[in-house]
């Protein structure tokens, strides 16, 4: 895509799911991409090595970082500004999803899911806006949403919250910032093969009603959310900010099931 070669991108939760794809678009398309992941470095090494073999040659690095930390956040965008000489893009991916009924959820589990979703999502978005500011030149943010932004879902009532908190994120941070060059956007999935969604490999009968809910007819896999990120983030989307694009197989255009 157009304007994607030799940009410095960074993707928060990007060793595996939408993340590791959209990760291998960028660099296909030959930008240089900054891997962030928490835990396991394993995924997100092996992902390393492989942006090394696709596309234009680039630099490609990791980034370990809990996105819901503050500090943490802080470092890794001054690590990732050294290591690539300064940043373009930034994919907001970083997400956990714990089901429970909204009268039995524990107020641990709701703010760690608001504490990565939503407060990280904005940590880092704040740190971009910063780097570009400061840098004096243009940038992108697109954020991982999902249907659920404007779906409810009562068994996750708290992943529904940060996901409708980061579609206001999104359309406040675009307007705020539109006249400095930044482009401000999300990207909503509906269902999507992922270790999110890891009952779809297990529950054949989950699967099928998933299916049967959606109008195309099938779920999505991470690389068909990748590629809307990256229209998004290239200048085929230069007229685009404040926007949610909904990847879903046509799901919002029904009633909720």
């Amino acid at each position: 895509m157009r304007g994607l070669e030799g940009k410095r991108v960074l993707v928060t939760g990007g060793a595996t799911g939408i993340g590791r794809a959209t990760a291998l678009r960028f660099a296909v398309e030959g930008a240089n991409v900054a891997v962030n992941f928490i835990g396991d470095p394993e995924p997100a090494e092996a992902l390393v090595e492989e942006l090394s073999n696709v596309g234009i040659e680039g630099t490609h690095i990791l980034a370990p970082a809990d996105v819901s930390d503050e500090d943490e956040v802080d470092a890794l965008f001054a690590n990732v500004v050294q290591a690539l000489g300064g940043l373009d893009i930034l994919v907001n991916n970083a997400a956990i999803k714990i089901m429970d009924e909204p009268h039995e959820a524990h107020i641990a589990d709701f703010d760690r899911v608001m504490a990565v979703n939503l407060r990280g999502a904005f940590l880092c978005a704040q740190a971009a806006i910063q780097h570009f500011l400061d840098a004096g030149h243009a940038g992108v943010i697109v954020s991982t949403s999902s249907v659920h932004q404007v779906l409810p879902d009562p068994e996750a009532i708290a992943y529904m919250m940060s996901k409708a908190g980061v579609g206001g994120m999104t359309r406040t941070l675009a307007l705020r910032y539109a006249r400095n060059g930044i482009r401000v956007n999300a990207v909503g999935p509906g269902a999507v093969m992922t270790r999110m969604n890891a009952n779809f490999l297990t529950d054949e009968a989950a699967l099928r009603a998933m299916e049967r809910a959606i109008p195309v007819g099938r779920v999505a896999v991470a690389e068909e959310i990748a590629s809307v990120i990256a229209f998004l983030a290239s200048d085929e989307a230069s007229y685009v900010t404040g926007q949610t694009i909904f990847v879903d197989g046509g799901l919002t255009s029904v009633r909720p099931w």
